[in-house]
């Protein structure tokens, strides 16, 4: 009765485990809203001055209420100079002087063939209003003038772009833009007083989005204002600690900051010059990166002149990396590893390696997994001998401790002089498990940060980074309802939970039948809790099963010895078992 009451008990408790990941999977990875019509738009004259102000007037632009707008209409309004570089495409609006449209050519919104480019930047207004911009404060105020006037059609990396106008009091801005071949945009931005009296200018840097578009922050994955500030990284802040504080001014000098995604990243970059660096709530899930630069004052004929980089696109680790190499501080952080970088890193070049060599990333997975469980076989290995030794002296282990059963100190140190006396190590077959698990966790993580997994195919899976498509309970999809949570279960998560009971048979251990019973359930719990995760995890740990499979296999080849002492111990206990069930349904009969 106790048996068949801790077997319920365990069920029940495997149930509860698979209610709470699933809830728990929710809240700390939400999936992404997806930007609609409406979203993001500032509805009164009120609100948009709260969005476009907030805190620093001088940073609002002139001009009245900017009207909710759809991007095409946006974008067909007013003068513009066309970017067109190697991965970037867009234009700069010469109204205000803002870039704020920006696609990047290398990626898709979804998986679709005839899919659009992923949209970074969007103009002023729109449901996912996301822009920087370069701009002057003069004796306190943002500088006017009307329109910029540009002296190209289009900025590319062999065509730089100026732009330029008047202010009053006889003051000439520029902002000269050029692009590189990568993501980032440089502008040097001038003051020139040709007037007689003097001036107190300030060139500033911005960039302005809306939160309604941002991924989810997670703690596996940040997600919003993000920055090196005296050379650390800082990730300590998300949307909604914003709010609450509207005003956030990290400790430190910037070498970098702005707004992150999980793949994307809008980034300002200061030259020379000190510059106060921040983040403020806008009101209406907008949000702004300021860089100000500290204010000088020009008499009549002197200039002042600043450079600022820009990096809006794709969080490529050797693209970041190389900017880096080149001077921007711990730039490659904008992608947080966390405490296994030292793995992480090296997993993703292997992987891209791999890719190049194969031209598939699933395959790549498979053959990461090869080498991983080569580079840890000979610890396994020795890990397997020492479970056979550990066998071997069991029979003494026993003695030992009816022998020394009221002097539990004295049992065990007989029990380690056992150990060394036959060169044992009962922690040996635990070591090859403890290895994988950072490099389990690892891998999972380069799924999630690096853009490099995004959209990548394997067999029927068009991206590793998501969870399996192919859902069993709505047959593959041809029923019209996707199922829930943890119900979602593909063909990869079957494969998972099929796999490792497989070696849970094949290593039968000594425990009691209930134990046992207990571990029969486990594979398919698992099943359950990894299906939510990303294919290209279960792909690796699939493979992994099969290579531990095989492994086993001809571990037992080396060690015959071990895998009949195991039979013969499993045995005994089930034979136990049923002498215990025997005896008291006896007794029970007996009492009736």
């Amino acid at each position: 009765m106790n048996n068949q009451r801790n077997l319920l008990l365990a069920v029940v408790l495997s149930a509860l485990l698979l209610l709470g990941w699933d809830a728990a999977v929710g809240y700390l990875y939400p999936t992404p809203p997806e930007a609609t019509e409406g979203e993001g738009k500032a509805d009164t004259p009120a609100e948009m001055a709260a969005v476009r102000g907030a805190d620093n007037p001088a940073l609002v632009p002139g001009g009245g209420v900017v009207q909710p707008l759809d991007v095409a209409t946006a974008l067909s309004g007013g003068e513009r100079v066309r970017i067109d570089a190697p991965r970037i495409a867009g234009s700069i609006n010469l109204v205000n002087g803002m870039i704020d449209d920006i696609v990047l050519k290398d990626y898709q919104e979804t998986t679709d063939d005839d899919s659009d480019f992923v949209r970074l930047f969007s103009p002023e207004g729109t449901p996912g209003q996301y822009f920087a911009e370069f701009g002057f404060l003069a004796n306190g105020n943002r500088a006017g003038g009307g329109a910029w006037q540009a002296d190209g059609e289009v900025l590319t990396p062999d065509n730089p772009v100026t732009l330029r106008k008047r202010g009053a009091d006889g003051l000439i801005y520029t902002v000269r833009l050029s692009v590189d071949d990568q993501y980032m945009i440089s502008a040097e931005q001038r003051v020139d007083n040709t007037g007689t009296g003097p001036a107190v200018v300030q060139p500033f840097a911005l960039i302005n989005r809306t939160s309604k578009t941002a991924t989810p922050s997670t703690w596996i994955a940040h997600s919003g204002p993000v920055g090196v500030f005296d050379g650390s990284a800082n990730y300590d802040y998300n949307y909604d600690d914003v709010v609450e504080e509207r005003t956030v001014d990290p400790e430190g000098r910037a070498a970098w900051l702005g707004f992150t995604d999980s793949y994307w990243l809008s980034a300002l970059v200061p030259g020379g010059g000190n510059a106060a660096a921040d983040f403020r709530s806008l009101g209406n899930d907008m949000f702004r990166a300021d860089l100000i630069y500290d204010p000088v004052t020009l008499a009549g004929g002197q200039a002042i002149a600043r450079e600022t980089q820009l990096f809006v696109g794709a969080k490529e680790s050797t693209v970041l990396d190389r900017y880096q190499d080149s001077g921007i501080t711990n730039f490659g952080l904008a992608i947080s590893w966390g405490w296994f970088w030292f793995i992480e890193k090296p997993l993703l070049w292997l992987l891209r390696n791999l890719f190049d060599l194969v031209g598939n990333f699933g395959v790549a997975i498979i053959l990461l997994t090869v080498i991983v469980r080569a580079f840890v076989f000979p610890i396994a290995q020795k890990g397997f001998a020492s479970m056979a030794a550990m066998k071997a002296v069991q029979p003494e282990m026993k003695k030992l401790q009816e022998r020394y059963k009221d002097d539990k100190v004295k049992a065990q140190q007989e029990i380690q002089k056992l150990f060394k006396e036959q060169g044992v190590n009962p922690l040996a077959g635990c070591l090859p498990m403890l290895l994988q698990i950072p490099i389990f966790f690892a891998l999972y993580k380069v799924l999630i940060l690096a853009v490099e997994m995004r959209h990548r195919e394997f067999l029927y899976i068009k991206d590793l980074s998501a969870p399996d498509p192919l859902h069993i309970l709505n047959l593959f999809g041809l029923l019209p309802f996707d199922p829930p949570g943890f119900l979602g279960i593909g063909v990869l998560a079957v494969l998972l939970g099929f796999t490792m009971w497989l070696t849970f048979r094949l290593n039968p251990s000594a425990m009691d039948p209930v134990q046992q019973q207990i571990f029969n359930i486990m594979p398919w719990v698992l099943m359950f809790v990894m299906a939510p995760f990303a294919a290209g995890l279960l792909l690796y740990w699939n493979t992994s099963n099969l290579l531990t499979l095989a492994q086993q296999k001809y571990l037992y080849s080396k060690h015959p010895g071990m895998r009949a002492l195991i039979e013969k111990e499993r045995e005994e206990k089930a034979r136990a078992h049923e002498e215990a069930k025997a005896k008291a349904a006896s007794g029970a009969k007996a009492k009736g």
